[in-house]
């Protein structure tokens, strides 16, 4: 058995993760740490726990010393957080980041989109692109890929990589659930507010996941990120989880890009591309690692569009951490994960 240790385990991300791992049959957590919740027990924080032998489990204070007895950890903390508490952590500690610090290779899209000192990068753990899974297998240290890069990748990552679409004029809108906002309380997302109503947010280019997609189909394509320019519209959706990325982009050659999706994704067990004219919905997703495509070609506009689905605590984030973390000690990539939805 591998111990494994979660910072962050009081929030959302970090409630997932905890769901996984407590149907992992290899991992063995050695501890759940929290900060301003320290104290509490996990069923009375995540009430998903009642019932089990989890429940009664008291969240730790979020120290090295705790953190440090595991071999591996999971950092499940708000953007910017992470980096100092790594840097403490024993050097043969085994680390996923589920936050934002070791993404971005430039240091320049860093203090654009999240401002502060730029940690560095590690390796990207989207295992789904090109050449990904060797560069996983071969690292202690890996970069959990945001929920939003994460579904726009899935989507366009394999068309770059064919030639098939262009640098340029790539355009994204996207829907998520509330929970990719976090936990932290806010107007925003009060019930009263978000019930019945659709809006859009940080818009022109303001999201701080652009760079990251940019960055990931920069790297598909054989492009400078700089090269890549995509317009990426984010709306906050009334579900409390998933995401609806809508991809498009300008087609370069006669491709066929359907079956570009699906020779890529064809052994793929987390990503499937539906059958023509099955639209995928986020009910078919949810609490799993997996995301449905599906695509359709806009011949007057002579655009792709890709419909890429995920939950963006699953494999948006906690699912793709356990996938990582799998991957990392040389295990069954899908030991502990959930590959079939709960809808309706």
């Amino acid at each position: 058995m591998t111990s494994v240790a979660v910072a962050g385990a009081s929030g959302y991300a970090g409630g997932e993760l905890l769901r996984y791992l407590a149907q992992h049959p290899h991992f063995d957590l050695s501890a759940a740490c929290a900060a301003g919740r320290a104290g509490e027990s996990v069923g009375s924080v995540h009430p998903q726990f009642a019932g089990t032998s989890w429940a009664n489990l008291v969240l730790d204070e979020t120290t090295v010393d705790v953190l440090g007895q595991a071999d591996l950890v999971f950092l499940a903390l708000p953007h910017g957080e992470s980096a100092a508490l790594a840097a403490q952590l024993p050097d043969s500690t085994m680390i996923v980041d589920l936050g934002a610090d070791y993404r971005l290779t430039s240091a320049k899209a860093w203090d654009t989109f999240y401002g502060g000192e730029h940690a560095g990068s590690w390796t990207y753990g989207l295992p789904e692109l090109p050449r990904a899974r060797e560069h996983i297998a071969a690292s202690t240290k890996v970069a959990n890929p945001g929920c939003y890069p994460t579904a726009v990748a899935l989507a366009l990552a394999p068309l770059a990589n064919a030639g098939a679409i262009e640098p340029v004029d790539i355009v994204v809108v996207a829907a998520s659930g509330t929970s990719g906002a976090g936990r932290k309380a806010s107007d925003a997302l009060l019930a009263t507010n978000i019930m019945g109503s659709m809006s859009a947010y940080k818009v022109g280019g303001l999201h701080q996941h652009t760079p990251e997609m940019e960055q990931s189909i920069a790297a598909a394509g054989g492009w400078d990120t700089s090269d890549v320019q995509l317009s990426f519209t984010p709306m906050l959706a009334p579900m409390p989880r998933g995401i609806v990325a809508t991809c498009t982009a300008r087609i370069t050659n006669n491709v066929d890009v359907r079956s570009v999706l699906a020779e890529t994704y064809a052994d793929e067990q987390f990503v499937t591309l539906l059958p023509e004219g099955q639209w995928p919905h986020t009910g078919s997703v949810s609490g799993t690692n997996s995301a449905q495509l599906q695509v359709a070609f806009d011949e007057h506009a002579g655009r792709v569009i890709v419909v890429s689905l995920i939950d963006n605590l699953g494999k948006g984030a906690a699912g793709q951490a356990i996938q990582n973390a799998n991957i990392m000690l040389g295990l069954d990539e899908g030991a502990g994960l959930d590959v079939i939805g709960i809808a309706p």
